[in-house]
C-alpha cells in the first residue's frame, strides 16, 4: 500500500525520463474516425520497469485540445512509474488481473470491471499486486484552451 503522502510528481518531467509516462499533446492531427488496434505483438514486447505502454491515440479532438489513450500491462507487483499529478482528468479501466489504485490519498484494491476517475491535479497511481499480468485502459484530456 502507497503512503498516502507519497511525492507528486511532475508528469512532464516523468515523461522525459520514463517511456512508461504519456504526455497529451495538443498539436498532434485531430482524431479520425475509425478503430484503433493495438499491436499484435504489444504482450511480447520488452517491458520497461515491468510495464508494456501502447498509445491508441494523442492528439485534439473536435471538443478536447488534447486527449490520449491507450493499453498497459503490468507484470506482478510492476507499476508504471511512482504516483504522479498531471491537469487532465483521467480514466483508468482495469481489464484483467488485481492491484491497487491510489487516487487522491485513497487506495483501492481493483479487479476486471473496476474504473478509476481523477481531477485533474490530482496524485494517483496503479500497482499489479497480483500473481498474473494486469491490464488496463488509460484515457486523459484537457478541454480546449486548458
Amino acid at each position: 500500500m502507497r503512503d498516502a503522502g507519497a511525492t507528486a510528481y511532475d508528469v512532464g518531467e516523468m515523461a522525459n525520463q520514463n517511456p512508461n509516462v504519456v504526455d497529451v499533446t495538443s498539436t498532434a492531427p485531430k482524431l479520425p474516425d475509425g478503430v484503433i488496434a493495438p499491436p499484435a505483438a504489444l504482450e511480447s514486447s520488452a517491458a520497461v520497469d515491468g510495464c508494456r505502454v501502447f498509445t491508441h491515440y494523442n492528439g485534439p479532438t473536435d471538443q478536447l485540445g488534447g486527449l490520449c489513450a491507450g493499453i498497459a500491462i503490468l507484470d506482478p507487483g510492476a507499476t508504471p512509474h511512482p504516483p504522479h499529478q498531471h491537469p487532465e482528468e483521467e480514466f483508468l479501466i482495469v481489464a484483467a488481473g488485481t492491484g491497487e489504485i491510489e487516487c487522491g490519498g485513497t487506495t483501492t484494491q481493483v479487479g476486471p470491471g473496476a474504473m478509476m476517475y481523477c481531477a485533474g491535479g490530482t496524485l494517483h497511481g496503479i500497482t499489479n499486486t497480483g500473481t498474473t499480468p494486469m491490464t488496463f485502459y488509460w484515457s486523459k484530456w484537457l478541454a480546449k484552451g486548458n
